[in-house]
C-alpha cells in the first residue's frame, strides 16, 4: 500500500506541473471574461485583422490608412477623438513624427485620470504588427466598447492614448508625456504590449519609489489569470527593453502597469507577426487583466498610488497573487535559519543525522550542479554549431525552441536521478542538509542583491516542514510529502522556460540549473522511488526523443520560415556599390542575387545602419553600380564664437527614401538638434557611440542640423541614406523571396543605400 501511494505521487507531479503551466492564461473556450465584463476576444480579432493588414510603420503607406481605420473605430463609439504630431528625438537619437491618437471619457469627479496606452505603428520595415501591438490595441478598442456599453458614470477620467512611432523611440509616448496638457491630469496607467506572438501576459510594474499600493490595488482588482512575480520586473529593469509606460515614469513621474505577452518570439518584429499566427488565449489574457483593472481604477482614488515601500509578489495556483513587504525578507531568512539549526540540532541528539552522511549528501547535490550547469552554459554553443541556421534568428529563440527546452529539463532530470542512485546508504533526512544550505545560501543572496526573487525561501519552509517529518517519521505519507513539494513545483516550473523565452536561447542554462534545483527540493519524494536507474533511462530516452523531434523541425519551411535579408549600397564618394547581407548561413536566394565572388566581411566596421544588436554585415560581394542618386548637402552655417563652432547642415533627398543613418565617428559632439528638435545631453553623453542619429522620414523630409563642436574640429560625417524599396526598385530585377523565406527582423533590410562622407 505504501508503494502504491509513493508512486502514484509520480503522475501527480507530473499533472502538477502542467497545472503550473496550464493555469497561466485561460483557454480558447473561456467565455468568463465575456459573461462577466461584455469584453468579446472575437470582436477584438476584428480590430486586429484589420490593423495587421500590412506593414504600418511611420512614413509607411499604411500607416496613415490604420490610423484612419482607428480614429473612425472611436469616433463610432461616441466617443471625440484629437490627433496629436510632433517631432520628437527622445532620448535614443531617433528623430520621427509622431501622430498620437487621443480620446477621453468624463468622469464625474476631479481626481486623477486612468491613462490607457499602446502603440498603433508597427516595426520598419515588414512587420505586420499583429500582436505588437495591434494586439494592446485591439484589448483597449474592445474594453473601452464593452465598459461603454454599461452605461456607467465612472468617477475618474478614461484617458485612451493610441500613440505612435513606439518602435522607433517610444517618441509618441514621449510627445505626449511632455507636450499634452492632459499629462498632468494622469494619475495610473495601463499599457498594452507584446514581445511575441503567444504565451501568457506578464504583468511588469514601473514605479520611482515602491510598489506597495500598485501591487495591493492590482490584487484587489482582482484579475482571474496573474502572471507576475517581482523577481521578473526585477531582472525587467536591468534590461534596456524600454516601452511607452517608461516614458511617463522617467519624464513625468507617472506610474502604472505593462502587461504583455512574450512567447513565441520567433515572430517578434517579423512579417509573420500576423492576424493567423496571434495566439488568442493571448488577447483574452489581455482582455482579463483591462475589465477588472479599467472597472477598479476608474473608482479608485488614483491619487494614493505612490508609496515608498516595497513588496515581494508571485503568482501561485488557486491563491492568484501573493505578496508580503520587503522588510519580511531578512526575518524569514533568519526564521528559516534557525528552523533548520534546530532540526539540526535534534537531528545530531537523536542520532538521526550523522555528520558523515550530511557531508556525504553533499556530493550529489555539487555533482548534478556541475553536471547541469555545464550543460546548459554550452547547449546553445553546441546546438548551433550542430545547426549553424539558427544563427540567422537573430534574437536568439528558433521555432523549435521549446522543444530543446524540454529536452534539457529531461537530460537535467536524468543527470539528476543517475546521480542520487548511488548514496543508498545515506539516510533521506541526511540528504536533504545539503539542498538546504545550497537553498538558504541563494536566499541570501537574492535578498541581499535581487530582493525582488525573495519568495524563493516558500518552498525552502516547505523544505524545513518535510524534513522535521522526516525525522520524526521514518517514511512519512507520500501524499503528505507531494503536499510540500507543490510550492517548489508551482512556483520554479514555469521559470524553467520563462528565462530562455525572455532573454533568448543563451540562457539556456537556467533551464537547467532550475530544473535541478527544483529536483532536490523534491527529494523527500524522489530520492524514496526505488528505480531511479530506470528513471534516469526513462528522462534521458525523453531526452532523445526531444532531440529527434527538434531535428526534424530545424529545416526551414513555409511555416518556419528562415529570415534572409540584401541590401544594396552605393557610396556615391568612390561611386562603388556592393550587394551585402546579415545572413550567417546564406539562403539560396540571396547567395543567387549576390552571385559568385562573395567574400566574408573582414572588417569590423563602426558604422551599422539600422541593427538592433549591433549586427555586422557578413558577407558581400561587388556589383555594378546604378544611378542611384544620393542627398544634396549643404553647409548653410559655419562660425566659432570662443572655444565652440557651430555648424548648420542640411540634407536634402533626391528620391523617395524611408531612413537617413547619421554617423560622426569619434568627432566630439557638444549638442546637436535636427529640424528644430535638440538631442539629449542624455543621449549625446551616454548612448550615441558612433551614431549621432537616425531620421524615420515621413513626406520626403529634408533634415537639417544644427552641431557644436570643440573650436578647431573638423566635421566628419557618414550618412547613410536608405529606401526600403530594393525588392520593387526598377533599377533592379530582383526576384521574389521563396516562401520558406522572409525579411529578417532588427536589421535595415531590402533597402537601397546611399552612403555620402562630408568632411568640413
Amino acid at each position: 500500500m505504501k508503494n502504491t501511494r509513493l508512486w502514484i505521487t509520480l503522475p501527480l507531479l507530473v499533472l502538477a506541473v502542467y497545472w503550473s503551466f496550464h493555469s497561466l492564461t485561460p483557454s480558447g473556450s473561456n467565455k468568463d471574461i465575456e459573461k462577466t465584463y461584455g469584453f468579446s476576444t472575437d470582436r477584438a480579432l476584428e480590430h486586429v485583422k484589420e490593423i495587421s493588414r500590412k506593414p504600418h510603420a511611420v512614413g509607411f503607406p499604411a500607416h496613415a490608412e490604420v490610423r484612419d481605420y482607428l480614429v473612425q473605430a472611436l469616433e463610432e463609439m461616441g466617443l471625440e477623438v484629437s490627433l496629436q504630431e510632433g517631432y520628437t528625438a527622445g532620448d535614443w537619437g531617433n528623430f520621427s513624427k509622431a501622430t498620437n491618437i487621443v480620446s477621453r471619457i468624463k468622469g464625474s469627479g476631479e481626481g486623477k485620470a486612468l491613462l490607457l496606452l499602446s502603440h498603433y505603428d508597427s516595426n520598419p520595415h515588414s512587420s505586420l504588427g499583429a500582436s505588437d501591438a495591434g494586439s494592446g490595441v485591439a484589448t483597449i478598442l474592445e474594453g473601452v466598447r464593452a465598459f461603454l456599453s454599461e452605461n456607467k458614470n465612472p468617477k475618474n477620467d478614461i484617458i485612451i492614448l493610441i500613440s505612435d512611432a513606439e518602435e522607433l523611440g517610444l517618441n509618441g509616448a514621449d510627445l505626449f508625456a511632455n507636450r499634452h496638457p492632459w499629462t498632468s491630469d494622469v494619475g495610473l496607467i495601463l499599457n498594452f504590449e507584446a514581445r511575441g506572438s503567444g504565451g501568457p501576459s506578464y504583468m511588469f510594474m514601473e514605479t520611482n519609489r515602491g510598489n506597495e499600493k500598485l501591487i495591493e490595488s492590482f490584487i484587489s482588482a482582482d484579475p482571474k489569470y496573474p502572471v507576475s512575480n517581482s523577481l521578473a520586473y526585477s531582472i525587467y529593469k536591468l534590461l534596456p527593453n524600454d516601452t511607452d509606460l517608461t516614458v511617463f515614469r522617467e519624464d513625468r513621474d507617472i506610474e502604472g502597469f505593462n502587461f504583455a505577452f512574450i512567447d513565441d518570439h520567433f515572430d517578434y518584429h517579423s512579417v509573420r507577426d500576423s492576424y493567423e499566427r496571434l495566439d488568442r488565449n493571448s488577447l483574452t489574457h489581455q482582455g482579463s487583466y483591462l475589465m477588472p483593472l479599467l472597472h477598479y481604477f476608474s473608482e479608485a482614488d488614483l491619487g494614493q498610488m505612490k508609496s515608498l515601500n516595497d513588496h515581494v509578489y508571485f503568482n501561485i495556483p488557486v491563491f492568484k497573487m501573493v505578496s508580503y513587504p520587503f522588510d519580511w525578507i531578512w526575518p524569514m531568512w533568519y526564521l528559516a535559519l534557525a528552523i533548520l539549526g534546530g532540526l539540526l540540532v535534534f537531528g545530531f541528539r537523536n542520532q538521526v543525522l550523522k555528520i558523515k552522511g550530511v557531508l556525504l549528501g553533499f556530493v550529489p547535490l555539487l555533482i548534478t550542479l556541475l553536471i547541469n550547469g555545464v550543460i546548459g552554459y554550452f547547449a546553445w554553443t553546441v546546438i548551433t554549431a550542430v545547426y549553424p541556421q539558427y544563427t540567422d534568428i537573430l534574437h536568439g529563440f528558433p521555432y523549435n525552441g521549446h522543444i530543446y527546452i524540454l529536452a534539457l529539463v529531461f537530460l537535467s532530470l536524468a543527470v539528476s536521478f543517475w546521480a542520487y542512485r548511488p548514496f543508498t546508504t545515506i539516510s533521506l533526512p541526511e540528504l536533504l542538509i545539503g539542498p538546504l544550505f545550497i537553498w538558504l545560501a541563494i536566499c541570501w543572496g537574492v535578498a541581499e542583491y535581487l530582493p525582488g526573487a525573495s519568495f524563493f525561501i516558500i518552498p525552502v519552509f516547505a523544505l524545513l516542514a518535510s524534513l522535521l517529518l522526516l525525522l520524526y517519521q521514518k517514511e512519512p505519507d507520500p501524499l503528505l510529502l507531494l503536499f510540500l513539494g507543490l510550492p517548489a513545483v508551482f512556483i520554479y516550473a514555469p521559470f524553467a522556460s520563462m528565462f530562455p523565452v525572455a532573454l533568448g536561447m543563451k540562457m539556456v542554462i537556467t533551464t537547467t540549473l532550475i530544473t535541478t534545483l527544483c529536483f532536490v527540493l523534491l527529494l523527500p519524494l524522489a530520492a524514496r522511488y526505488k528505480y531511479k536507474k530506470t528513471l534516469g533511462i526513462i528522462a534521458f530516452e525523453g531526452f532523445v526523443i526531444c532531440l529527434i523531434v527538434a531535428h526534424f523541425h530545424s529545416d526551414f519551411t513555409r511555416e518556419r520560415a528562415k529570415p534572409t535579408s540584401l541590401v544594396y549600397l552605393l557610396n556615391t564618394d568612390e561611386k562603388q556599390s556592393m550587394w551585402a547581407t546579415y545572413e550567417n548561413k546564406l539562403s539560396e536566394w540571396t547567395r543567387g542575387i549576390m552571385g559568385n565572388d562573395i567574400r566574408e566581411q573582414g572588417s569590423a566596421e563602426n558604422n551599422v545602419p539600422g541593427s538592433k544588436y549591433n549586427t555586422r554585415y557578413s558577407y558581400w560581394a561587388r556589383t555594378g553600380a546604378r544611378d542611384i542618386p544620393g542627398p544634396v548637402v549643404t553647409i548653410e552655417k559655419d562660425t566659432t564664437l570662443g572655444n565652440t563652432r557651430f555648424l548648420e547642415v542640411g540634407i536634402f533627398p533626391q528620391r523617395p527614401v524611408n531612413r537617413l543613418e547619421v554617423f560622426s565617428g569619434d568627432t566630439p559632439i557638444l549638442s546637436a538638434s535636427v529640424n528644430g528638435v535638440e538631442l539629449s545631453p542624455y543621449y549625446l553623453k551616454e548612448r550615441r557611440n558612433y551614431r549621432l542619429l537616425t531620421h524615420y522620414i515621413s513626406d520626403n523630409d529634408s533634415t537639417y542640423l544644427e552641431l557644436s563642436l570643440p573650436k578647431g574640429k573638423e566635421l566628419n560625417l557618414t550618412l547613410y541614406e536608405a529606401s526600403n524599396d530594393l525588392l520593387k526598385n526598377p533599377s533592379f530585377a530582383i526576384p521574389p523571396r521563396p516562401e520558406e523565406n522572409i525579411p529578417m527582423p532588427f536589421v535595415l533590410n531590402d533597402a537601397v543605400i546611399t552612403v555620402k562622407s562630408i568632411r568640413h
